[in-house]
């Protein structure tokens, strides 16, 4: 007849294995860790931008930050047309229903290509995403529109950028982006 093995629960295995180990002097161990009843999860409240906090830090880059309207590098003239919508959409992305990793996998893709292709200014469609938020009569402002202009100061993207500005009312307001692209040099592999 074969004998049952006896099951071995984690406690038992943590102290079968640290048997020989002393403590540090001054720290002591903790006996009754199986008699302790388990603590209880309390359910922990986020913010509603709680989410964009916990991403990893973008790729740093030696070019400086941009926000909307910035236009390091670019003439008065250029950055009055782009921010008017003068110039010609060469492309255009809409990112409307995409989960937050697969816009910035998309956006990644449509910026690298754009510049491959060597297209100039490009439209990025995030969509306002507004709600309003009904404990506080407040608006929220859509985690896409909130995380694209974070995107475009990562490499490699911020490095084939020369600016980036809110669309005017007619390709999508402020839930669009005129993306400029740099110009693409002859010799130039990316």
């Amino acid at each position: 007849m074969a004998k049952k093995k006896k099951e071995i629960d984690d406690a038992d295995l943590l102290a079968i294995a640290m048997k020989d180990v002393e403590p540090l002097p001054g720290r002591k161990i903790k006996k009754d860790i199986d008699n302790q009843p388990p603590k209880e999860k309390t359910a922990i409240k986020r913010s509603p931008k709680a989410h964009l906090r916990a991403a990893p830090p973008p790729k740093k880059s030696d070019q400086p930050t941009l926000n909307h309207g910035d236009t390091p590098g670019l003439d008065k003239r250029s950055a009055q047309r782009l921010k008017r919508g003068q110039m010609q959409i060469e492309a255009r992305l809409d990112l409307h229903g995409h989960r937050q990793d697969e816009a910035h996998r998309a956006l990644n893709g449509f910026i690298a290509g754009a510049a491959k292709a060597g297209k100039r200014c490009v439209l990025v469609i995030t969509g306002k995403g507004l709600k309003l938020d009904a404990t506080s009569d407040e608006r929220q402002i859509g985690v896409l529109r909130e995380m694209v202009p974070r995107w475009l100061n990562e490499e490699p993207n911020r490095s084939r950028i020369l600016s980036f500005n809110h669309a005017t009312q007619a390709d999508g307001g402020t839930g669009a982006l005129y993306v400029l692209l740099k110009r693409k040099r002859a010799g130039d592999r990316s």
